[in-house]
């Protein structure tokens, strides 16, 4: 089939399929399940509007249930067997991941890039953001930083493998060090323990972008009589931003904050593309990978534990965005 006839094929099934579904399912409810006819109508009438939300709520509950739910409790029944999942083995693939020295590295990892990469992106989307609207050129400013985010991050990370190349000819820091009298070029993806922050370098200029974007907007939305207020009271540039400004966008920072919290305990790409999980650099997403294909309860188990260590913090995003809104 040509795939223009199968995307419009697919356009019209699915579009049809929708119009049609709530079309049929509003006549069933008003015409045969609770008909508007009787000794009482109104009654019915109630009925129907109370279960009408519910037909519409359908479709989406179904598709959370049959792409998410269901998913959920499959890997997690999954993890409690063996590798081959003939046998039953409940928590055992928990106990040896906690124990194993790789899994604890990997958990270490990941909490060095939650505590250092969103602090650092946000920061300096705070900085880019305040910065950026004091000048004339701005909004170019604005758009080079934002650029990065166009980048996937595979192709973020080869751009900073050539950065990091232990070649002086190539590697911008060893074009550095080469400048000052360093004697040998040094691969700095494989200096144990520090190149885990030259990885998250890589997230945090691909981050900065989008926290600039949303804290922008955000510094916008201050009122112009509260910052004049402070100036005629006698408040530096320094204590009218940190004291006047910060403050009323904290609820934005907060959910800014936590948004590429989220991000960061997903990413995969960079840490894969970079150093492949070696030199110390392995996160538990890479960890969970390179057991995917050889024991799928101990990968399922990983999984799990990710999910479980995300969903703290979307329920905190959730809550922070709500408050925003009110």
């Amino acid at each position: 089939m040509s795939p223009l006839v199968q995307g419009m094929l697919t356009i019209f099934i699915g579009v049809g399929g929708c119009v049609g579904y709530f079309y049929f399912s509003n006549l069933i409810l008003d015409k045969v399940i609770f008909p508007a006819k009787g000794d009482n109508p109104g009654i019915n009438i109630n009925r129907a509007n109370l279960v009408r939300p519910w037909l519409f709520l359908f479709p989406a509950m179904a598709a959370l249930g049959l792409y998410l739910v269901y998913p959920v409790v499959g890997s997690f029944w999954r993890s409690l067997y063996n590798r081959s999942g003939d046998e039953f083995i409940g928590f055992g693939n928990y106990a040896v991941m906690f124990n194993d020295d790789g899994f604890q590295v990997a958990l270490f990892n990941n909490f060095l890039w939650v505590l250092i990469v969103p602090a650092g992106a946000t920061f300096l989307g705070l900085l880019v953001a305040q910065l950026t609207d004091r000048l004339k050129w701005g909004n170019i400013a604005k758009s080079l930083i934002f650029m990065p985010m166009a980048i996937s991050f595979v192709g973020a990370s080869l751009i900073w493998k050539f950065v990091y190349a232990n070649n002086a000819d190539i590697g911008l820091i060893n074009a550095i060090r080469d400048m000052l009298g360093a004697e040998e070029p040094l691969d700095v993806l494989q200096v144990s323990f520090w190149n885990n922050f030259f990885l998250m370098v890589i997230l945090i200029w691909i981050q900065t972008g989008f926290a600039m974007v949303i804290l922008s907007g955000a510094l916008r939305g201050i009122p112009e009589e509260t910052v004049e207020a402070a100036i005629i009271d006698g408040a530096n540039p320094f204590q009218v931003f940190f004291k006047i400004k910060v403050p009323q966008i904290m609820g934005t920072i907060v959910v800014v904050w936590t948004t590429i919290t989220i991000l960061v305990l997903k990413v995969f790409d960079i840490v894969y593309t970079m150093t492949g999980g070696n030199f110390g650099t392995e996160i538990l997403p890479s960890y969970m990978m390179s057991y995917m294909f050889r024991d799928d309860g101990r990968a399922t188990a990983v999984a799990f534990v990710i999910m479980i260590i995300v969903l703290p913090v979307m329920i905190w995003n959730i809550r922070q965005a709500r408050a925003e809104m009110r």
